[in-house]
C-alpha cells in the first residue's frame, strides 16, 4: 500500500469516524485499515487518533494535517479525472438516498428519465426517513428532508415545497367536536411527528401577531402515510403533506379543520444534498443537473447553499 492510499484511507475515517466503515468504503477489512493509519502514524512520528471500543477521535495534528491532506487528494481527484475524461462522461454507481415518503410520488419518474439521460450511471437507491451522513454512510447523494442531514459539510439545493395541512376524521370530529379557533385545539387529540423530529407545538400566525399553540398527542410516528391512515381512523388530528390527503380531503373520508387560519412554517422543504468536494464525479453532477431541472418544471429549484 502506497503513501497516497494512505493518505486516502486516513481521510476516510476521518470523515466516517469509524474504521469499520472507511475499510467497507475501500472494500478492505478493519486490520488493514488499522495498519494503515499505524504506517501514516509512525511516518509522521505523530499520533493521529485515539481510538477507544466505541468512539474515535482527532488529535490536534490529526486535524491540521486533515486539512491538507483533503486538498491535496482533491486536486489529485481533479487532475487524474481531467486526464481521463471522467469529467466529461458520467458513468459508474451512483449511491442516492431518499426520504421514503416526501419522495415517494416524485422518484421514480426521476430516476427513470435520469436513467434514460444517463445509460452508463448505475443506480442504488436507499429509502429511508432516519438521518444520514453522506459520506460516512457512503452516499453521492441524498433527496432529503432538512432533518435528516447531520453532517455541517453539506450542500443543500432547494427542490420543492410541500405544503402541511390540518385535517381529521368526520367520526373523531362528530367525538370530539371541530374546532373553529387555534385555541381550542389543547382540548384535542394529535397524529403527529416525534417530538425529537417536530415540537408538539403550531404557530399561527392571527390579527398579525403569531400565536404558538401546543398539542397533546396518543399516536407519533416517523412515517406520514401511517399517520395518515391513523388520522383515517379517528384517532386524532393529523399535521399531514397536502398531497397525501388530497383524495381523502375531496372524497369527505377527511375534512379539513382550521383552514381559514394562517399557520406559519407549514411547508417542508425536499432538498437535494451532497458533499462539498472540489470536484465532483460526472455522474453526481449529471444527477444535480437532472433532478434540478425535473423539479424545476414544477416552479422549484433554488441555488446551492450550505446546510
Amino acid at each position: 500500500m502506497d503513501y497516497i492510499d494512505s493518505l486516502r484511507i486516513f481521510r476516510s475515517v476521518v470523515e466516517a469516524r469509524s474504521f469499520t466503515r472507511a475499510a467497507d468504503m475501500h472494500g478492505l477489512t478493519t486490520p488493514v485499515v488499522s495498519r494503515a493509519i499505524a504506517r501514516l502514524e509512525k511516518r509522521l512520528g505523530s499520533r493521529l487518533l485515539h481510538r477507544t471500543t466505541r468512539s474515535l477521535s482527532l488529535t490536534e495534528t490529526a486535524e491540521r494535517f486533515y486539512e491538507g491532506c483533503r486538498r491535496v487528494l482533491d486536486e489529485l481527484d481533479a487532475l487524474e479525472a481531467d486526464a481521463s475524461g471522467q469529467t466529461r462522461e458520467a458513468g459508474g454507481v451512483l449511491r442516492l438516498v431518499a426520504h421514503t415518503t416526501a419522495t415517494v410520488s416524485r422518484l421514480v419518474p426521476l430516476i427513470s428519465s435520469f436513467k434514460r439521460a444517463q445509460p452508463k450511471v448505475r443506480l442504488d437507491v436507499t429509502l429511508t426517513e432516519r438521518p444520514v451522513d453522506l459520506v460516512a454512510d457512503g452516499y453521492d447523494l441524498g433527496i432529503v428532508l432538512p432533518f435528516m442531514l447531520n453532517n455541517d459539510t453539506t450542500v443543500t439545493r432547494l427542490l420543492e415545497r410541500i405544503t402541511l395541512v390540518l385535517a381529521a376524521a368526520p367520526a373523531y370530529l362528530q367525538a370530539y367536536g371541530r374546532p373553529v379557533h387555534p385555541d381550542e385545539l389543547a382540548g384535542h387529540l394529535f397524529v403527529s411527528m416525534p417530538p425529537s423530529l417536530r415540537k408538539p407545538t403550531l404557530t399561527f400566525r392571527i390579527d398579525g401577531e403569531e400565536r404558538i399553540v401546543p398539542f397533546r398527542h396518543d399516536v407519533v410516528s416517523n412515517n406520514p402515510v401511517f399517520n395518515r391512515e391513523m388520522v383515517l381512523q379517528g384517532f386524532g388530528i393529523g399535521i399531514l403533506p397536502a398531497v397525501l390527503v388530497e383524495d381523502a380531503l375531496a372524497s369527505g373520508r377527511l375534512v379539513a379543520v382550521l383552514d381559514d387560519f394562517e399557520i406559519v412554517d407549514s411547508e417542508i422543504e425536499i432538498r437535494l444534498a451532497y458533499t462539498t468536494r472540489t470536484l465532483l464525479p460526472a455522474k453526481v453532477r449529471a444527477f444535480i443537473d437532472h433532478a434540478t431541472a425535473f423539479y424545476g418544471e414544477a416552479g422549484q429549484g433554488l441555488p446551492a447553499v450550505q446546510a
